[in-house]
C-alpha cells in the first residue's frame, strides 16, 4: 500500500463513517478497486479497517469531549450522593453513560460470539454490500416517513438504548452501517434526526473502540503485507475528517432528512449489482 491509497483510505473512513451510506462498503470496494483487498486472507482487510476507527472514535471524543467532561461530572456528583444507582434521581449524564452500556452490549456479545465469521469472507462479498445497502435504504425510508421526531434525549429509556444497540448489532453486516442503522431505529422510536445522530456517534465509541484495540493488538498477525506507516497515516487522515463529518452531518440533519443518503444508497446499490451481473466485482 502506498502513502496515497493510505491517505484516500482514511478520506474514504471519515467522511463514510458517520454518514448513514456505510464506511465498511466504501472501504472494502477502494480496497477492492486498489488491490489491496485480498480474499484469499479477509482478516487482513478487517483487522486494517478495524484499526482505522480508532481515529474517528478519536474524533467522536474530541467534538463531544465537553458532553463527556459533564458526563463525568454527574456520575461523581451522583455516586457521591448516593443517587448513582437509581434511574429515577440521578442526573441525565448518569442515565446517558447508563444507556451507553446497555445500547453496546448486543453489538459485544454477537461480536465476541461470531468473530471468525466477521473476518471472513462472507463479510467481504459485493453481493452482501449491494444488497445491505438497498435494504438499509429502504428501512430508513420506512422510518423518515413514519417518523414523529418528537422525543429527544431527555425522554430516552434504557428500553431505546437496548432497541438502538440491537440496530448497531445489524450493523455487522457490511452495507448496512452503524450510523445507518442506529439513526434508523432513533426514527423508528420517534427521536428527533438530531438526538438519533447524536446517540448513534456516543454509541459508536465503546464498539469502535473495542475493536480497534483488539485488532491493533492483533495487527502483527493479521495486517500481513500492510505496512505500519500506511496504517497509522489512514487513521490520522480518517480522525481528522471524520470530525468535520460529524459536524456536517449535525448541522445537515437539523435542517434537512436523510432522503440524500437513502437516494444515494440505493444507486450504488443497483450500480453494484449491475457490475456484478456484468461480471466487472
Amino acid at each position: 500500500m502506498t502513502i496515497i491509497e493510505a491517505i484516500i483510505l482514511g478520506i474514504i473512513q471519515g467522511i463514510t463513517e458517520f454518514l448513514p451510506i456505510s464506511s465498511t462498503a466504501h472501504l472494502t470496494l477502494a480496497g477492492k478497486l486498489m488491490g489491496i483487498v485480498q480474499m484469499t486472507s479477509p482478516e487482513d482487510w478487517t483487522a486494517y479497517i478495524a484499526t482505522m476507527q480508532l481515529g474517528t472514535a478519536a474524533a467522536v471524543v474530541i467534538y463531544f469531549l465537553n458532553d463527556y467532561i459533564n458526563i463525568g461530572k454527574g456520575i461523581l456528583n451522583d455516586l457521591k450522593n448516593q443517587r448513582l444507582f437509581s434511574m429515577r434521581s440521578c442526573s441525565s449524564e448518569s442515565r446517558l453513560a447508563f444507556y451507553i452500556i446497555i445500547g453496546t452490549l448486543p453489538v459485544a456479545i454477537i461480536g465476541f460470539l461470531f468473530h471468525d465469521f466477521i473476518e471472513g469472507i462472507f463479510t467481504k462479498e459485493t453481493r452482501v454490500i449491494a444488497t445491505s445497502l438497498i435494504i438499509l435504504a429502504l428501512l430508513l425510508a420506512i422510518a423518515e416517513k413514519i417518523a414523529t421526531h418528537k422525543r429527544d434525549e431527555m425522554h430516552a429509556t434504557w428500553i431505546d438504548a437496548l432497541l438502538v444497540g440491537f440496530a448497531q448489532m445489524i450493523a455487522l453486516i457490511p452495507g448496512s452501517s452503524r450510523s445507518g442503522t442506529t439513526i434508523t431505529a432513533g426514527l423508528f422510536l420517534g427521536f428527533d434526526r438530531e438526538t438519533a445522530a447524536r446517540f448513534s456517534f456516543h454509541l459508536s465509541i465503546p464498539a469502535i473502540l473495542a475493536s480497534g484495540l483488539y485488532q491493533m493488538h492483533q495487527a502483527r498477525l493479521h495486517i500481513g503485507d500492510v505496512a505500519f506507516m500506511p496504517l497509522v497515516i489512514s487513521t490520522l487522515v480518517s480522525g481528522v475528517v471524520g470530525y468535520f463529518s460529524i459536524s456536517f452531518l449535525l448541522h445537515y440533519l437539523h435542517r434537512h432528512s436523510t432522503l440524500l443518503f437513502i437516494i444515494y444508497r440505493i444507486i450504488l446499490g443497483l450500480l453494484l449489482w449491475l457490475l456484478i451481473s456484468a461480471g466487472m466485482m
